[in-house]
């Protein structure tokens, strides 16, 4: 009976454990360089190979550069006072990818022996990419994982 009351308590409580969301992080990454290296590969005309490296090295640099400014963004906005409204979340999303374009884009140009502009063109198309690929990946998941919890409670449909 606790284990029903448990699972029951997980389907109504969607908090993830650091575990899971780590798998989610890495499926998440896995799941793009898949999609990414072959597609970048045939837009630049570079070998899987070599626009695997790049792609690994970017999720690599944005994962790290994820955990660092996080923390960082969440001392200032304390310090800052600052509440965790719209405009707050803008100010994030645009410090953070403006922070990883800043780092990516010399990388992407000398590994792909390609000009400033032309890595920024491709990190742009990138983010292009980012943007409908984060909401359907995290919509999916969320999908798959209450279908999943759902068979674990007896009873449910």
């Amino acid at each position: 009976m606790a284990t029903l009351d448990l699972h029951r308590a997980r389907l109504m409580n969607p908090t993830k454990s650091l575990t899971e969301r780590v798998f989610q992080a890495i499926g998440f990454e896995a799941l793009a360089l898949l999609i990414c290296t072959p597609l970048l590969a045939w837009i630049m005309q570079k070998t899987a190979l070599e626009m695997g490296m790049v792609t690994l090295a970017i999720s690599l640099l944005a994962l790290t550069w994820n955990i660092i400014f996080n923390g960082l963004f969440d001392r200032l906005k304390a310090r800052l006072q600052l509440a965790s409204g719209v405009w707050t979340r803008v100010l994030h999303a645009l410090l953070f990818e403006g922070g990883l374009i800043i780092v990516c884009v010399p990388l992407i140009a000398a590994w792909l022996d390609i000009s400033l502009l032309q890595a920024f063109i491709l990190d742009i198309g990138v983010l292009l990419f980012f943007l409908p690929y984060t909401y359907v990946y995290h919509w999916g998941y969320d999908v798959l994982r209450e279908k999943l919890l759902q068979q674990r409670v007896p009873g449910q449909v």
